[in-house]
């Protein structure tokens, strides 16, 4: 059995913590925020002993710590030992970036309600012992949150990056468009199977059904167009950091077009790699085969 890998993150206010606890979580580490130091160690002894056995955590600590901070560097080096690894990671910035996104929140600083430049450098000299013992100092001042996630997922991801989840859900116009769907497609312009009395009562995923809606090239020209599309937008969602996308399909009652539409694109882009795909059809039942 592995034993724990502990990241801790610390740097000063305003730097993106969060943004990286967010990060890591998402790579799949057991994250707790504001740990008193005095617990660090019951907490790794607690994450060693879960069934199952927890490998990857991350501790935030900064200054709200308060009168437990100046202990905060003994208890790093006491659980040093006890893990398998211990990365300190430190999250710099420069005074112009963090008065300015002090500013931007409208927040003050935590440790000088009245000088947000008084209190960064109050805080640096609180954590410079934290600053000297980190293995990985970031300095985010240029930083957006989508480059300060990719960062996160290129050096701590490995080979657990997160794939984007990509939803295809069929639906009909009549009964409501969906509220979550990221893109939606409207395919009421193809060839409508309800008005064939011997297709009316199975859905698009019927052979018989596929084969009329894709009469006459149209489907087929759409599929392409919409197809590159999606080659195009689905990578780079996943580098900016989205983890799903929906994809709403839409005719008009939802059973026939847009689920033969839905299953089809679904089967064009499963080669997108970093992308796992899944299809759902809300206004249908269980398919109906002659």
């Amino acid at each position: 059995m592995e034993g724990l890998n502990l990241v801790v993150v610390t740097g000063l206010s305003g730097s993106g913590k969060t943004t990286v606890a967010k990060a890591f979580e998402d790579l799949g580490f057991y994250c707790v925020d504001n740990l008193p130091a005095p617990l660090l160690r019951d907490f790794v002894r607690l994450a060693k002993g879960s069934s199952p056995q927890i490998e990857r955590a991350l501790v935030v600590m900064d200054v709200r710590e308060g009168s437990f901070l100046g202990s905060a560097p003994d208890e790093l080096r006491a659980v040093q030992a006890e893990v398998s690894s211990l990365t300190v990671l430190f999250l710099e910035c420069s005074e112009e970036a963090l008065v300015r996104r002090f500013r931007e929140v409208r927040r003050a600083h935590p440790l000088d309600a009245m000088s947000i430049v008084n209190g960064v450098a109050h805080e640096r000299l609180l954590l410079s012992e934290f600053r000297g013992m980190a293995q990985r100092v970031l300095d985010t001042s240029t930083l957006n949150v989508h480059a300060l996630r990719r960062i996160v997922q290129e050096e701590f991801g490995g080979d657990r990056i997160p794939a984007l989840e990509v939803s295809f859900l069929s639906f009909g116009f009549r009964n409501g468009m969906p509220q979550d769907a990221d893109l939606v497609f409207d395919v009421r312009f193809l060839p409508n199977p309800h008005y064939e009395a011997s297709l009316r009562e199975f859905d698009g995923r019927d052979a018989r059904v596929r084969t009329y809606v894709f009469r006459g090239g149209e489907a087929e020209a759409f599929l392409v167009h919409t197809e590159g599309m999606l080659r195009f937008l689905l990578p780079r969602y996943h580098r900016e950091g989205k983890h799903l996308v929906s994809v709403a399909v839409g005719c008009t009652g939802g059973k026939h077009r847009s689920v033969a539409i839905a299953e089809a694109l679904a089967e064009r882009l499963k080669d997108v790699p970093s992308c796992k795909f899944s299809v759902h059809h809300r206004d249908v039942g269980p398919a109906l085969t002659g």
